[in-house]
């Protein structure tokens, strides 16, 4: 499977990329937060990790944590706004509940 940017959110990580100098693509994982435990979080990548699996979309580079990559993979990533701000959007294949807010979500792995 795969991390996959929709064309919206390919153009916004691209643009992020290209104005930061020392950026080398996308960082994507989750950490531990919320009501339902798991949030997804982003920032840029500004060097590879040991563990890091790494997606590439027409020369855009997604990094992804070992430890992230259970709850992630098969992600789509839009952009897009949510009430008055702008904001990526998460497709989370592995989601199985979400907190009411949306903020954060639980997953089949957290089972194993």
């Amino acid at each position: 499977m795969a991390v996959h940017l929709t064309p919206v959110a390919f153009a916004r990580v691209q643009r992020f990329v290209e104005q930061s100098p020392g950026a080398l693509g996308l960082r994507f994982g989750v950490t531990r937060t919320g009501c339902s435990g798991w949030g997804h979080v982003t920032d840029l990548a500004r060097e590879q990790k040991d563990g890091d699996t790494v997606f590439e979309q027409e020369g855009v580079r997604i990094y992804v944590d070992a430890d992230s990559l259970a709850l992630v993979d098969g992600t789509e990533i839009d952009f897009g706004k949510q009430g008055l701000s702008e904001t990526f959007i998460f497709r989370n294949p592995n989601a199985t509940a979400e907190c009411g807010c949306g903020e954060s979500f639980t997953a089949d792995a957290d089972k194993a």
